[in-house]
C-alpha cells in the first residue's frame, strides 16, 4: 500500500498536494464543497447540514457528508487554517486582525 494513503467510505485517498477531484460523484463539486465547508467552518453535525441542504432542494444523506467530510476535509481544513489574516488599517495605526 503507498505511504499516506488510506481507505475512506469506499475510496482509497491518497495525500498529496494535487487539486480536489470531484468525478464518479453524484453531486456537483459546489454541493460536495457547500457541505463539506459548512462541516468544517461551523460547529454543525451532519445531519443538520443534511437539514440546511434540504431546504435549499438538494436531497443528501447524512452518511454521504460523513464521506464527503472523510475524503476532502484535510485538503478544505488545510486550506481554512492556510488563509493569511487581512491587514486592517486605522488612522496612523495598523493591526493584524
Amino acid at each position: 500500500m503507498l505511504t499516506g494513503a488510506g481507505r475512506f467510505c469506499g475510496y482509497l485517498a491518497v495525500m498529496s498536494q494535487s487539486p480536489v477531484n470531484y468525478k464518479r460523484h453524484r453531486f456537483p463539486p459546489s454541493v460536495i464543497s457547500h457541505a463539506v465547508w459548512l462541516y468544517f467552518r461551523f460547529p454543525l453535525s451532519l445531519r443538520l447540514i443534511e437539514e440546511r441542504l434540504l431546504e435549499r432542494g438538494i436531497v443528501v444523506s447524512h452518511e454521504t457528508i460523513r464521506c464527503w467530510a472523510k475524503k476532502f476535509g484535510p485538503d478544505y481544513a488545510a486550506r481554512l487554517r492556510r488563509k493569511a489574516p487581512a491587514r486592517v488599517t486605522c488612522g496612523i495605526w495598523t493591526r493584524w486582525s
